[in-house]
């Protein structure tokens, strides 16, 4: 029995070209558009765009019988036809009913200039530095993070300063440097904390009674103004509920993390390029599937007139021998690839049709209310695939829809029973419940039980450790942290 099972796990292996259409289907536009221009440069025997109407014949009709000296080969397995003719190479000819008209070639943005550190050290050539205050202040904006702040202790860069730089200095001058660093742009950057980096920011304002308020809080109240505590601010500070609010107001307007609005720290503008895009065309909904994942390719021509060359000599060597291996190689390899394409096609197209046919109330109305519960499972059964490769298409793919650009896995949900009885989405309760905080009174916010309480007045009785999972799923804070004066 044992072996019987070992037998059954070995035949469920897949093929290593089995694997790397799994990892096509997986690849969404941009990723998908740099795996096809990287094996076009691989491989010479694949080409892109239209290829050239044939002038010759497939003459060739049988397989290459070989010779039976040292300096043949056998070439029974290559059936040059294959190759060859026409037939075998597929045609991207149904564009117009399932691709959308996008041809337009579009180049992947990246973010450009220089890196963020360059950018700050390039400011110090403004001060007036001493050799060595120079190399501290460069130290110091080496040691600034992608979010703008320094987060090591003074006396651990003093360490490093002395071990790495053969800087020998004191904790004194490194930070009257940092101060200066701390004068760089944008404001709040080299901050240790997050209440130094909003008062660096808010020193750099105009005073103003609202402003000072706010540096004072900062500076002496920062633990009640972080939980909120705003009775004990409005007592601490004797002020009046519209003086905190403009307080507030005037620290809620700062940057917390000053380096992460600088674009040109060395990281990729990710620019989102939907895979599918949904129509309603009189009343019907139209799918398509963007044109840059139909690429037109064809086996190069002129590694098939090699082919053809080899057949029609009547010597033939070692050095053609090895030839016509490789030739074979890339050939199999240009072939298996465009049929890969054409499957990776069909299925996102059979994938995303069958999505949004389940969905089709959501689709044509575009209310998240009318989300039905859907799982992996659904659609795979729908289209007899494997739970896997659904997952492989929701996951990384976007749809371009009259409602705006989503990410497919958004679509689906787990199910829950109302008080009706009926199979409800859990994306329609997060909805409902986002709206309810919504509206809810900021100056006394509702706790996760009393979520749970109105959401079972409204049908949907779920514990409050479900609310507060939920909650959590929409990004949004507890009550406390909601509180507004």
């Amino acid at each position: 029995m044992l072996k019987q099972h070992l037998q059954f796990k070995l035949s469920q292996k897949l093929s290593p070209q089995q694997i790397q259409l799994m990892k096509l289907i997986q690849l969404p536009t941009q990723a998908f558009e740099q795996r096809l221009k990287q094996e076009l440069e691989e491989n010479p025997a694949l080409e892109s765009g239209k290829e050239e109407s044939s002038t010759y014949e497939d003459e060739f009709e049988e397989a290459y019988d070989g010779e039976n000296d040292n300096d043949t080969i056998n070439t029974e397995d290559i059936n040059i036809d294959d190759y060859l003719s026409d037939d075998e190479i597929p045609e991207y000819r149904t564009r117009t009913s399932n691709y959308s008209a996008d041809d337009e070639e579009k180049s992947v943005p990246y973010a450009a200039g220089i890196s963020f550190n360059q950018y700050l050290i390039n400011q110090l050539n403004t001060f007036y530095l001493s050799d060595e205050e120079w190399s501290i202040a460069e130290f110091l904006v080496g040691s600034v993070d992608e979010s703008g702040y320094i987060r090591r202790p003074v006396s651990d860069i003093l360490d490093d300063l002395a071990f790495t730089q053969n800087i020998y200095t004191d904790e004194k001058t490194i930070e009257k440097v940092l101060k200066i660093v701390q004068e760089l742009d944008p404001p709040g950057v080299a901050a240790r904390s997050l209440d130094e980096c909003l008062l660096i920011q808010l020193r750099r304002k105009e005073p103003s009674p609202a402003i000072d308020l706010a540096i004072l809080i900062l500076e002496k109240s920062f633990d009640h103004f972080t939980k909120k505590h705003y009775k004990k601010l409005l007592q601490k500070h004797n002020i009046s509920e519209e003086d905190l609010r403009e307080a507030i107001s005037e620290i809620e307007k700062l940057n917390p993390k000053p380096g992460g609005s600088y674009s040109g720290n060395n990281r990729i503008i990710e620019h989102i390029v939907p895979d599918f895009s949904i129509r309603i065309v009189e009343g019907e909904l139209d799918l398509s599937l963007n044109s840059r994942n139909a690429p037109e390719l064809h086996v190069s021509k002129e590694y098939s007139n090699m082919l053809a060359g080899y057949k029609s000599a009547k010597k033939r060597s070692k050095s053609q021998k090895d030839a016509v291996l490789f030739i074979k190689q890339k050939l199999d390899a240009a072939k298996w690839f465009i049929d890969a394409i054409r499957q990776r096609q069909q299925t996102l197209f059979i994938t995303m049709n069958a999505i949004m046919e389940y969905q089709r109330e959501y689709f044509l109305s575009g209310d998240e209310r009318k989300l039905r519960p859907m799982i992996l499972k659904d659609i795979a059964d729908t289209i007899d695939m494997d739970v896997s490769t659904v997952s492989r298409v929701a996951n990384s793919k976007y749809v371009d829809t009259p409602y705006g650009t989503k990410l497919i896995k958004e679509f689906f949900s787990e199910s829950m029973k109302n008080v009706q009885g009926e199979d409800v989405s859990t994306r329609e309760i997060k909805k409902i419940l986002e709206t309810v905080i919504r509206d809810e009174s900021k100056r006394k916010p509702l706790t996760d039980d009393k979520l749970a309480k109105i959401l079972k007045e409204k049908g949907y009785p779920i514990a409050r450790r479900t609310v507060a999972k939920y909650r959590e799923q929409l990004g949004i804070p507890v009550a406390r942290l909601r509180k507004e004066i």
